[in-house]
């Protein structure tokens, strides 16, 4: 896995670097449950991207471990624009895992099967957003997926959408239910695209106002603990937004919309 010959400098800019062990659990668990069977059909052993993977090589070295249940052929490319955090990194290197300079162009010479970039495009304005969808949705191998998104620091509460080679598909929301007061607290880990979106006239917003609802109106459920409480209210839920999961994954704190039905309203 070498970068192609002609590469240029990186494009896009340092993040902070934050990052912690198991961080990012929540998105892994459901890229490995959802994308199993795509990434077992590719002929070759399936390459995936973590980009951005910060300071440390934790989250790298856990998609390798958590991607390996999906397919023991999985191959994982940590990519950070800031050549000493790679330096830092390649210490961990092994039989599948490697460290690369490089940014959103992603340099590899071969079309990865999933990028996974997570709290990378907080710091960038929301009008730079598609332009940076479209360079990695551009580098993806056919049939291949970019989750993009954004969690807090230890992996509470976490929100990405996932896109294919044509663009946005869906919308995740994933929590900790015990730690979750009501589901629109999971506004403040929007990702970029839709985080200053959450105001009246957005689909977002009346999303997360929707899900209050349902969420209240399954206050009784609560004596059966947080997962069934969630579990009726995304059951309500389904009955009024384009969910596309069920109760195997609700089960888990999760549940995902058709991004079209959260799109933001131009202008």
């Amino acid at each position: 896995m070498t970068r192609p010959a002609g590469a240029h400098r990186p494009v896009g800019t340092a993040t902070r670097g934050t990052t912690n062990p198991n961080r990012l659990r929540r998105m892994d668990r459901w890229i490995a449950a959802t994308h199993a069977l795509a990434l077992r059909r590719t002929a070759a052993a399936p390459v995936a991207v973590d980009l951005g993977y910060g300071a440390a090589p934790w989250t790298a070295l856990e998609l390798l471990q958590r991607l390996r249940t999906a397919d023991p052929r999985c191959e994982v490319v940590g990519i950070e624009i800031d050549p000493a955090r790679v330096e830092a990194a390649k210490p961990y290197e092994r039989e599948g895992l490697a460290f690369r300079h490089g940014g959103f162009e992603v340099p590899l010479a071969e079309r990865p099967a999933l990028i996974r970039a997570a709290n990378v495009l907080r710091q960038y304005d929301e009008d730079e957003v598609a332009a940076v969808w479209a360079r990695l949705c551009g580098r993806l191998a056919p049939g291949g997926l970019l989750v993009e998104g954004t969690c807090d620091e230890i992996g509470r509460r976490h929100v990405w959408v996932a896109l294919g080679p044509e663009g946005p598909r869906t919308v995740t929301f994933a929590t900790r239910l015990g730690s979750l007061e009501r589901p629109s607290d999971l506004a403040e880990r929007l990702p970029k695209a839709l985080i200053h979106r959450n105001v009246p006239g957005e689909p977002v917003h009346a999303f997360l106002r929707d899900f209050d609802r349902a969420w209240a109106a399954a206050a009784p459920f609560a004596s059966l603990g947080a997962r069934q409480r969630w579990i009726r209210a995304a059951g309500d839920l389904a009955g009024d937004w384009p969910l596309v999961d069920d109760r195997r994954r609700w089960r888990q704190g999760e549940l995902t919309v058709k991004w079209a039905a959260l799109a933001p309203t131009s202008g």
